[in-house]
């Protein structure tokens, strides 16, 4: 089946070539957009990655062969952002297309993702395809009478059940926060990160796995928690292939967030390293693992060429602790978790849709997370505008395919007394709400060493009006506005 629907394929594209000037297809991506009309989508995220954790971009130790591959296969972007700092404004920024504060997600465990939110996969679902989350939710608490994580079945946290079932998701396996990368279910060692005082090495975690409202998992939770997310997110794609039916299936590891500990095959690859480097390099190598397995199932399903597949982080690495598991690196950029400045936002970034994207593609345009909403939306032919809400993102392919070589919109950022604007170019940043701002030419100094804030007043003051312009419209948002226009 899966054969003559690759044959299927290419026959749409030889019959689009031979009628091409009937029809105007003159370029390639035209013809495969009309071949792919819906192409299955896969949005992978890890969590608290730093720009400098993969092997493509020159870690001295660190071995990710899988998404070094995918990245030659693809577009790798060097300039990609998170649109937060922090995990929940990250990943509400993906699944709709706009700044979380829009509708009150601040920060990580605040607020939640509100019914009157189009996500993507009401989006999709619109379109005919089966949608699935799986990992990580963070967007809301999954449970209102099981004590569960940081916020779930507590009665004044009610109010922000969001499960992902309520969103349009058909197929789930969610937690709603982080979980230990090796045994998820099993509080680990004091000594792995981020463990709670009231927590006791060997009980219960005391954060489930959920698959729909009331059903918590119970069966295969035991070693690389890469590996038992992908064991629920291969099997949904396998049905989805055999039934023909487009897919939309969200992947989000909880790797390399703490606590952080690796299994002893993956510890074994970096025996000559320190104990932690150990522990967070061998957690992110099995994190690859599980990506070289899911594009390896792609082809033998013969749905690659028709798979978008996208790659990044939440935000930056955690802070950095020499005697520590946090070993993240930013490859020489300002900050890290938590902040606005470049190694705070700046993640890893790929893009692979073989057929679609040409192998090798460098995308030097800066791009983000909010950036997914449109860009699915625009392959699929679908009009956000009729949704009659602001978005923050833009579509990404004119620049992976290399007809824009400048965005035209900024890339705005607020994150409690933070704020930043990028542009193609420059990059302001405040950390007093905006009172004040540095300003900085990414080009030139992505490190953001000098601030050249004097340098260009009137570039300054531009960039700065934008930023106040945008943070009204989040006040608009925040208060209701968009849902009633």
């Amino acid at each position: 089946m899966h054969t003559k629907r690759k044959v299927c394929v290419k026959i749409i594209i030889i019959i689009a070539l031979i009628s091409g000037c009937q029809h105007n297809y003159s370029r390639k991506d035209d013809i495969l957009k009309v071949a792919n009309s819906k192409p299955n989508i896969i949005l992978i995220m890890a969590d608290d990655q730093g720009w400098g954790d993969v092997g493509y971009n020159g870690h001295p130790y660190l071995k990710t062969p899988n998404l070094d591959k995918m990245a030659v296969n693809g577009a790798i972007f060097d300039r990609f952002y998170a649109a937060s700092a922090v995990c929940s404004p990250t990943r509400g920024s993906v699944i709709t297309g706009r700044h979380p504060i829009r509708y009150g997600i601040c920060y990580a465990n605040c607020g939640h993702l509100k019914s009157e939110e189009i996500t993507l996969a009401e989006m999709l679902k619109d379109q005919g395809y089966l949608t699935a989350h799986f990992g990580k939710w963070h967007l809301g608490t999954l449970t209102r009478d099981t004590i569960d994580a940081n916020r779930g079945g507590r009665p004044e946290n009610d109010e922000h059940y969001a499960p992902p079932w309520d969103h349009g998701f058909d197929y789930n396996f969610v937690t709603e926060s982080k979980v230990p990368t090796w045994n998820p279910m099993v509080t680990p060692p004091a000594s792995t990160g981020d463990v709670g005082e009231s927590l006791t090495e060997g009980d219960p975690f005391g954060t489930f796995y959920w698959t729909a409202s009331g059903q918590i998992a119970t069966e295969n939770l035991e070693g690389d928690d890469s590996r038992v997310i992908m064991d629920r997110a291969i099997p949904f794609i396998e049905k989805a292939a055999v039934s023909n039916t487009p897919f939309l299936s969200i992947i989000w590891f909880h790797t390399p967030h703490l606590p952080v500990l690796a299994g002893s095959e993956y510890r074994q690859q970096y025996a000559d390293l320190p104990e932690d480097q150990q522990h967070y390099y061998g957690a992110l190598t099995a994190l690859d693992e599980q990506i070289g397995r899911l594009r390896q199932k792609l082809r033998e399903l013969g749905i690659e060429e028709n798979t978008v597949l996208f790659y990044t982080s939440d935000n930056g690495p955690e802070g950095m602790s020499p005697t520590g598991r946090t070993q993240g690196v930013t490859n020489g950029l300002k900050g890290r978790k938590r902040s606005l400045y470049e190694g705070g936002i700046r993640v890893p970034g790929i893009l692979e849709w073989p057929g679609a994207i040409t192998p090798g593609t460098r995308v030097t345009v800066p791009c983000f997370t909010s950036d997914y909403f449109p860009t699915i939306a625009n392959i699929l032919n679908i009009d956000i505008e009729k949704y009659h809400r602001p978005y923050d993102g833009s579509d990404m392919l004119p620049f992976v395919r290399d007809k824009s070589k400048k965005r035209t919109k900024f890339l705005a950022f607020s994150l409690r007394e933070q704020a930043a604007l990028i542009g193609n170019e420059f990059k302001i940043y405040s950390s007093d709400s905006g009172d004040s701002f540095q300003m900085f030419n990414l080009l030139d100094d992505p490190s953001e060493r000098r601030n050249i804030a004097g340098d260009n007043p009137d570039k300054l003051n531009e960039m700065i009006a934008e930023w106040r312009g945008w943070q009204q419209s989040l006040q608009a948002s925040a208060q209701g506005n968009d849902y009633f226009r």
